[in-house]
């Protein structure tokens, strides 16, 4: 993100949608949060006393001793239940084997060859203790950091929770990440060991986890150990002293480890995301407000009883897996399904299958997978008893309100209510939404903030702007889930969050609220892309494509898209000589997929001699947007330093 971000000109808004949906009476009467007026009480009481409400909320998890002082708080530095102890992992697993729920499923996890597996509370926490021990016998002490680079298999929770349990600050890398981005986040993190596997399966191929490793660690000199679970059974080449099969390890590992108590502001994890710099942002969270916070939404947002099935299909590489498919879900004591593969493999209705199979009572997908649902039509999901789902969730991009009354007619069959989430890596809990009790939805708009957040739309000053006009998204108070800082780098931090608009925390989030008080929120201001719910740098796109020998120069920006939200399309000027052709298009598209990952692969690229540029050298991305988007250029460009480059990009397009 820039530091001229929040400089950028006044959102335009232009969504309109009438449609309310009131909660059903009967799930109004079992909720947590019953009505408006509860909510609105809740809202007030943290409004008019956070501390005091926080610390009533904080009782949602087991304290080894209790907080001395619930906030300090140096803008824009927070602690949270200050000299407080507790543990994450004891939160999770240990404090449910003294109830009914030791034998409860934790986790039903369906892999996507079809092989399942089912780990209890007294089993899960088996299998963690001895893997904590494992990471003892590794060298790893309170503070270290580990990579865990995985499929989304059970032995990835239990690595987190391992990790979680002995203080060790764990570092999630996305599975469809490429070696560099790999190295580039173990070298950020010193991370001294790595866990993966031989490899994962993804839509009916392998995906090469151990081999991706083994080239990253050609430049990770702080990593020491690899750990490797046999997922696929390939044989995969194991540096003897540096490489150690999960199975052997754990074999004799020993059950019993008692977990660390761990002060509230100890860092628990590391989660990279996308910068505009370039270099990968290390969001880093700690454990008692970070808990607190997402095992509270995770009840309210989710309406969450104990007998209820639960599936969030976010990988662990995310941060929505972290919250809401491990901490939050298994602090709750609640059943958590986990599925490894692709919504399309080996047919378009697996999603369906699952929630038959397992009646699944609350789904949690992106508006990426709901578009894409939609493009294969209805006709897969009828093919299912879909009657056990209650509750359905939205997260990681706006949702366009087609998709929402799809969703909510064909999925939810006119009964379900649906909770369209907004949060972000950096919030580490979701901050506006709906809650399901309480809350008349209108498709598109996540509604109102939770308790304990206070939200605002501004312009560029911080002033309020009025109902109906877009500004910039801001929260203007701390809370106990917010990052607390990036790692390594204080002033990014401060720059990036609290110095764009002062004294409040900038989300580089667009939006506006209605005539009625509901948010809507319309997208980056900044310069990362949004794309299948992947937020991507584009000068991480950028610098792949600039580092081919062909090119010389490059521009990413998104265009609407209507199964991924923003597809990636790319303006490339070639190096004297290079000619442009569609085999040199696929060979730059194959180059980004390595240097990045699949998903940062471009949808379109597209060769120009210049790049339109202000005279200070800049590259307008907004104006190569509206061309991506076949759009007539607005907006002011007296900064243009050659006007006829607009031109000729015009009639390339032609």
């Amino acid at each position: 993100m820039s530091a001229a971000t929040a400089e950028s000109v006044m959102i335009e808004s232009v969504l309109r949608e009438k449609r309310v949906f009131a909660p059903a009476a009967e799930f109004s009467q079992r909720a947590h949060i019953k009505s408006m007026d509860e909510y609105r009480a809740l809202w007030q009481r943290a409004y008019d006393d956070p501390e005091g409400f926080w610390a009533e909320q904080a009782a949602i998890l087991d304290w080894f001793r209790r907080w001395d002082k619930v906030l300090e708080w140096n803008e824009p530095f927070a602690k949270w239940f200050i000299g407080g102890q507790l543990n994450a992992c004891y939160n999770c697993v240990d404090r449910h084997l003294a109830t009914w729920r030791r034998n409860k499923v934790a986790i039903l996890w369906e892999g996507e060859p079809g092989d399942t597996r089912v780990l209890r509370y007294l089993d899960l926490h088996r299998e963690v203790c001895r893997f904590a021990n494992v990471l003892k016998q590794l060298g790893l002490t309170k503070g270290d950091r580990v990579t865990i680079y995985m499929p989304l298999i059970p032995e990835a929770v239990v690595a987190m929770l391992a990790c979680a349990r002995i203080g060790v600050t764990h570092s999630v890398v996305f599975g469809g990440f490429s070696a560099e981005a790999l190295a580039d986040r173990n070298n950020d993190a010193k991370a001294r060991v790595v866990i993966t596997a031989d490899g994962g399966y993804r839509r009916g191929k392998i995906v090469p986890l151990k081999a991706n490793t083994d080239q990253a660690l050609q430049r990770s000199p702080t990593v020491e150990k690899v750990v490797v679970v046999r997922r696929t059974g390939e044989n995969v080449p194991m540096t003897s002293g540096r490489d150690f099969w999960w199975h052997e390890l754990i074999a004799n590992a020993s059950p019993d480890c008692p977990p660390e108590p761990l002060d509230s502001e100890h860092p628990l994890f590391i989660l990279y995301t996308s910068g505009s710099t370039g270099k990968p942002k290390g969001v880093l969270h700690t454990t008692g407000g970070y808990l607190v916070g997402a095992a509270l939404t995770h009840k309210w947002v989710f309406d969450i009883r104990d007998e209820d099935t639960y599936w969030c299909t976010a990988d662990i590489g995310w941060v929505t897996g972290h919250s809401y498919s491990v901490y939050g879900p298994l602090a709750n004591g609640t059943t958590v399904v986990l599925y490894e593969g692709a919504p399309n493999h080996p047919r378009e209705d697996r999603f369906w299958e699952i929630v038959e199979r397992y009646r699944v009572s609350v789904f949690y997908t992106a508006p990426t997978a709901i578009r894409s649902f939609m493009r294969w039509g209805e006709h897969w999901p009828k093919q299912h008893d879909l009657s056990s789902l209650r509750l359905l969730g939205s997260v990681g991009e706006p949702i366009n309100p087609e998709a929402w009354m799809w969703y909510y007619e064909v999925i939810g069959q006119k009964r379900c209510p649906i909770v369209d989430t907004w949060w972000q890596t950096e919030t580490g809990m979701i901050m506006i939404s709906p809650l399901p009790g309480a809350t008349p939805t209108k498709p598109g708009s996540c509604t109102f903030p939770l308790p304990g957040v206070v939200a605002e739309i501004v312009d560029k000053q911080g002033r309020p702007v009025p109902r109906g006009q877009g500004g910039y998204l801001v929260i203007k108070r701390p809370w106990p889930a917010m990052l607390r800082t990036l790692y390594g780098d204080d002033e990014r931090y401060r720059k990036q969050y609290w110095e764009q608009i002062p004294h409040v925390y900038f989300t580089a989030d667009g939006a506006r609220q209605d005539e009625d008080g509901y948010f809507w929120v319309m997208g980056r201001v900044d310069d990362v892309l949004n794309v299948a719910g992947h937020r991507l740098s584009t000068m991480e796109v950028e610098s792949a494509l600039v580092s081919h020998p062909k090119v010389t120069e490059a521009a990413a920006v998104g265009r609407p898209d209507p199964i991924k939200g923003e597809a990636l399309v790319c303006f490339v000027t070639l190096a004297a000589g290079v000619q442009p052709s569609e085999a040199l298009k696929q060979e730059l598209r194959e180059h980004v997929a390595k240097e990045i990952g699949p998903i940062a692969r471009p949808d379109d690229i597209r060769f120009t001699d210049a790049l339109p540029k202000t005279r200070s050298g800049k590259i307008m991305r907004r104006l190569l947007r509206d061309i991506a988007a076949g759009r007539e250029t607005v907006g002011d460009i007296t900064t243009l330093e050659d006007y006829s480059v607009l031109a000729r990009l015009r009639e390339e397009e032609e």
